[in-house]
Formats: structure tokens, sequence, C-alpha cells
């Protein structure tokens, strides 16, 4: 007997939507996996995992939990869901339990993403407001996107999903990788997360982690078909045949 194919739910990270995984998501559907992306709502870490948490509990069957940047914290939440069979972090931050993005980050030298943030403000139901952040559009192409065409970059500058400021200083509440297995991919040229955050975190997970020393934090859409061999993996080690 042989375990179910797990669908793979795609998590983007700030900055972005998740348009950004195209061309990971016609790579493993070209290979019949089933696929989705859902939208990142990218107000804080309790509340987006929660989220990402109940669009995995709607799902029939095994989860493999897809996480880009911010994403990974996410997954790192939501992956004790039932139905979660392994996760996969991709230019990622990979949390343990209790610990925060702020300092997870202050383990290692910032990266440019730090000193070209621009806040804004959004309103909160109870007549308070937040802030809320994107990357400042001159500094995008570099910071975000360095191997992807300037043409694109300008658009995903335009179109920015704001993060909630919250997000760096709450904890998370779990560490689905002490239990789930874990892959990882470190995209050693990245500017928005220091490639060394990346791999300590993935270390730290004990995740099958490989390296594209020349990616940028962008790396689903420069380099799809090596992010979709990550993800294929972990379908693969998950979809093992079982006993009858």
């Amino acid at each position: 007997m042989t375990t179910p194919a797990p669908t793979v739910v795609l998590v983007h990270g700030a900055f972005a939507d998740a348009a950004a995984w195209i061309g990971v998501i016609s790579e493993l559907r070209s290979c019949g996996i089933p696929v989705i992306a859902p939208p990142n709502p990218l107000r804080g870490l309790a509340s987006d995992a929660a989220y990402v948490a109940s669009v995995v509990s709607q799902i029939d069957g095994p989860v493999i939990l897809v996480g880009h940047s911010y994403g990974g914290a996410l997954i790192t939440v939501a992956g004790v869901a039932e139905n979660v069979v392994g996760l996969v972090y991709v230019a990622a931050y990979v949390p343990h339990e209790g610990e925060s993005l702020g300092e997870l980050q202050g383990r290692f030298p910032d990266s440019p993403l730090a000193s070209n943030l621009k806040e804004w403000t959004y309103p909160l139901l109870d007549g308070d407001s937040a802030i809320e952040v994107t990357i400042d559009e001159a500094a995008f192409p570099s910071v975000f996107a360095a191997d992807v065409a300037e043409d694109v970059t300008r658009v995903l500058a335009a179109a920015q999903r704001p993060l909630a400021a919250a997000a760096f200083t709450e904890t998370a509440s779990a560490a689905a990788w002490r239990t789930r297995p874990s892959w990882a991919l470190v995209a050693g040229a990245d500017r928005a997360i220091n490639p060394c955050v990346q791999r300590f975190g993935a270390e730290r997970a004990g995740a099958v982690v490989v390296e594209l020393p020349d990616a940028s934090h962008a790396v689903a859409l420069s380099e799809p078909k090596q992010v979709a061999d990550l993800i294929r993996d972990a379908v693969r080690a998950t979809s093992r045949p079982g006993r009858p």
C-alpha cells in the first residue's frame, strides 16, 4: 500500500503574493502533484499561522507545507496540524518555539533589507492604528530580486503587500520541525534575509539543506525548477510504500 500523495500548500512571504509561486506551481503540476497557494494575510505571526492551519485542516489527506521568507515562520507554527507530513523552507525563517523573528535575526548581522524598509500605518478595529512595512521601491530590485528581470522587479516593487511590523516581535508558539521532517533551500545571495539566518535555522531543524549560491530572495521566481525539485524530494520521501 502506498501513502496518498501529499497536497503541497505554498505559503508566500512578505512584500509579495501567491503569484510569486507561478513557476513552482507549473513545475509541480506538470508532475501531477496537487498544489495550492493560498493568500497570506501578513498581519502577524499568530493570526497568519492560524489562517494557514485553517486551510490545511480543510484538505483531505496529507499535506506538505512550503514557506518562503516570513512564510517559513508560519509553517513552523501551523505545521503541527495532524495531517502535515513535511515542511519545506525556501529562503526562509526557521524559528524555534518561543523565539521571535527579531531574536532569530539578531544572532547575525542585518541584511540590506533592514535599512530599506518604509513604514506605513493601517487602522485597527478598536480605532487605533498599527505599523506595517514595505521595501523602498528604488531598493526593491537589489534587495529582493537581484536575479529577476528588471521589468518584472518594477512590477513587483509597485505591487508589494506590506507586512505588519508586529510580525517581527511575536514569538512562535510551536516548532513543527521538531516532529516533522524538513527540507530547506538557502539562497546564498539573499539580501533580504541574511543567508546565515537561513542556514542556522535549517541546520538547527535538522533539515535536508540545498544551497543556491547565486540566488536572490526571490528564488521561487528566478529558479522555480530548483525549488520544485526540492519540494518533489519532500513529496517522494513522504509518499513511500507502507505496510498493507
